[in-house]
């Protein structure tokens, strides 16, 4: 996956801009809110206890997590990106060198 992202994403800089544009939009939406929506869970679950968890907030504590593990998949993509970029503009190396 890696040597495939590498070759197909990160030898073109067009395609690098529109995939970390791309990436911190989803970062930015699945992180919008997040800490807040968790505290709520948590504090009705400790409120409710097993009642909560029997209506819902048990599935929608796991949907929480599932958002911020995509999210931070979201983040190391912009990141890759952000880093092939910089290097792409900066350095005076040639441009079939991938690091």
């Amino acid at each position: 996956m890696t040597n495939l992202f590498k070759r197909v994403v990160l030898t073109r800089r067009w395609l690098t801009f529109i995939t970390m544009c791309a990436s911190f939009a989803v970062f930015g939406a699945s992180t919008v809110n997040l800490f807040n929506m968790f505290r709520a869970n948590v504090r009705l679950i400790a409120d409710y206890g097993l009642m909560a968890l029997a209506d819902g907030a048990a599935r929608q504590f796991v949907e929480l997590l599932l958002t911020l593990v995509a999210g931070m998949f979201a983040y190391i993509i912009f990141k890759a990106c952000e880093y092939r970029l910089v290097h792409l503009l900066t350095d005076t190396h040639s441009e079939d060198d991938i690091p």
